[in-house]
């Protein structure tokens, strides 16, 4: 609780009070970036969401241009979401932002400290993972937490 408070106070508060991703679509946009073009079904699934909540805030994302709808590129029936370049470039700049903040908020710390702190940050996120039974797609050796 205390880290989601400091992550929206503090520092990050000046991140968020500008022209930022929602929390669900900065989290969707993650996902979809992860993995590739997802299904609603697809996403509901990973998030443990019903597909009317999905649907509500991929319409949005939709109707803001940081997602579109496409065939299913394996021949499947439903259609897909995928990321547009404008929704790339919003997650990207987010991303940035709050690796900005972080640099802030830890800029005193040493490279040791900011190494644990991120093996650990990794191992609590892997372990919850594990626990729920849903993994979070990382890229193969990043063993980083993500942002």
């Amino acid at each position: 609780m205390l880290l989601r408070r400091h992550a929206t106070m503090g520092s990050f508060r000046k991140f968020y009070s500008g022209d930022r991703l929602e929390r669900s679509a900065y989290v969707v946009l993650s996902r979809i970036e992860a993995e590739g073009p997802m299904s609603i079904g697809e996403l509901a699934d990973a998030f443990c969401l019903d597909t009317s909540t999905l649907n509500r805030q991929t319409a949005a994302m939709l109707r803001s241009g940081l997602l579109e709808r496409i065939p299913d590129p394996e021949g499947g029936l439903a259609r897909k979401l995928r990321i547009t370049p404008d929704g790339e470039r919003r997650l990207r700049a987010d991303r940035e932002g709050l690796v900005d903040c972080l640099g802030t908020t830890l800029g005193d710390w040493t490279r040791e400290e900011l190494a644990a702190f991120a093996a650990l940050l990794t191992r609590y996120n892997t372990a919850v993972e594990r626990g729920e039974g849903r993994p979070w797609p990382r890229r193969a050796g990043s063993g980083t937490a993500e942002a």
